[in-house]
């Protein structure tokens, strides 16, 4: 279930895949999907299975069909290291997609740029549009509101005893919202919410504020 929230007096659906909408422009914002993680690993003799390869293309092409946005821009680390066999993957899937891609470059995104000019997809270190500005770290800009990944951010949900539970979820605070880790084969980093913050946690499929 899609929750909707407002920041800034402008409207924004949270996805429980983890991709945030921004209805007056129509831009999908994703983060972190680290594309290549699971061929990287599988070179390097892990036990992960190969239909693992198609999920995040498949959770991709799901979210797209939900909102069918104008522009979709991925907050950094779309891709986890150096090529592999996962870009054709990628080259395929942009070609198909009716959507603008934009690439917010991050610390793991270090395909050449020529790679990505050649699918059409732009690449910048950071964006501004509006009083918002989209980067892969977390950053204060004064005036500005700043949407980012990087961090994997979830929390922890106590339960009886010792038991908690650790979810994803998208974290805000007051000038900056992390968003979580689209990919399917990524960890998460809990944060400790302040009073003032919002906590918006992914459970199977839905959404829900702590």
């Amino acid at each position: 279930m899609i929750e909707k929230i407002q920041i800034q007096g402008q409207e924004f659906h949270l996805h429980p895949l983890g991709g945030l909408f921004w209805v007056k422009k129509s831009i999908l914002l994703i983060s972190d999907v680290h594309l290549g993680k699971v061929s990287h690993f599988r070179k390097f003799g892990a036990a992960v299975p190969r239909k693992a390869i198609h999920k995040n293309f498949i959770l991709l092409d799901q979210i797209v069909a939900d909102f069918q946005p104008f522009q979709i821009c991925f907050l950094g680390d779309l891709f986890h290291s150096s090529l592999n066999k996962e870009w054709e993957l990628f080259e395929n899937w942009v070609g198909k997609t009716p959507s603008e891609v934009v690439l917010i470059t991050g610390n793991h995104d270090i395909i050449a740029p020529e790679k990505f000019q050649n699918v059409n997809v732009s690449q910048f270190q950071e964006l501004a549009i509006d009083s918002f500005f989209f980067t892969h770290h977390p950053e204060d800009r004064k005036g500005l509101f700043n949407f980012c990944g990087h961090i994997h951010p979830s929390i922890k949900l106590k339960g009886p005893g010792r038991d908690y539970v650790k979810l994803p979820c998208f974290f805000k605070s007051e000038n900056k919202m992390i968003l979580p880790a689209f990919g399917q084969f990524t960890g998460t980093h809990a944060l400790k919410p302040k009073k003032s913050d919002d906590v918006y946690a992914i459970a199977d499929d839905c959404i829900f504020k702590i």
